[in-house]
């Protein structure tokens, strides 16, 4: 079993939410609850956050995190991964974005056991959602996957009116392996990626697959102050996490 090394791109100057990793969710900041999440994974060899905030390395390096300080220069965090992984050994890469607070070390897990082919390049995963509105919302990304469980499709609007049972809501966190990693860095941004604002478009656009697992667990991210508060309740009534 090929372990692998698991990053965190944290940035301060989100547009939508200054300083958003380290907020804090009920004492805790963000980017502590999601380290000690990604830390119950049992195929990472090394966690590591990536940054280019000084604010953002002090605090990671007080609640015992190894952290790297990256280029300013970043367009996007996988480029931020991608600066730190050319460094490691591991052959597999996961991007775990830093404003998934509630994600588990299970869904690393499915990622890691996915890329042990080395055929696949890339894999994200998606969950089922059974809410038919949320179909309609705009920053609920979604994904349509072939027969055999590779990405046909990510978007934001719903290609369809057609009301259906469910769909698939694409949840970002991401494995490669590592040269794929380089090679998806070198390439310029896309024209479906641009008008979408969806970096994995890329990879479809230029011939690459995108396998989708679909997985058990349905995370909140975190883009607004106000999803601070959504996560807090989720864990309020959620007392074993």
């Amino acid at each position: 079993m090929k372990l692998a090394t698991g990053i965190i791109p944290a940035r301060y100057n989100s547009q939508r939410f200054p300083g958003k990793p380290l907020a804090l969710i009920q004492g805790k900041s963000m980017i502590q609850r999601v380290y000690e999440a990604t830390k119950t994974s049992k195929f990472l060899d090394h966690l590591i956050i990536a940054t280019d905030d000084l604010r953002i390395f002090e605090a990671a390096e007080k609640f015992g995190a190894d952290v790297r300080m990256t280029s300013t220069d970043h367009l996007s965090g996988t480029e931020r991964v991608a600066e730190v992984a050319k460094e490691i050994q591991s052959s597999i890469v996961i991007n775990i974005q830093g404003d998934e607070p509630l994600l588990r070390g299970e869904m690393i897990n499915d990622l890691v056991i996915a890329l042990q082919d080395e055929s696949i390049p890339m894999a994200t995963l998606a969950a089922e959602v059974n809410n038919s509105s949320l179909l309609y919302e705009n920053n609920v990304v979604k994904v349509t996957t072939d027969k055999k469980g590779f990405a046909l499709n990510f978007f934001r609007s719903p290609l369809s009116s057609k009301e259906s049972d469910f769909f698939f809501q694409h949840i970002g966190i991401y494995g490669y392996q590592k040269d794929f990693l380089q090679t998806f860095c070198k390439i310029p941004p896309s024209k479906l990626e641009k008008e979408e604002n969806l970096e994995q478009l890329r990879a479809l656009e230029n011939g690459y697959k995108i396998k989708i697992i679909i997985s058990q667990f349905l995370t909140l991210s975190v883009d607004t102050p106000q999803d601070i508060i959504k996560v807090e309740n989720y864990l309020k009534q959620n007392t074993n996490d």
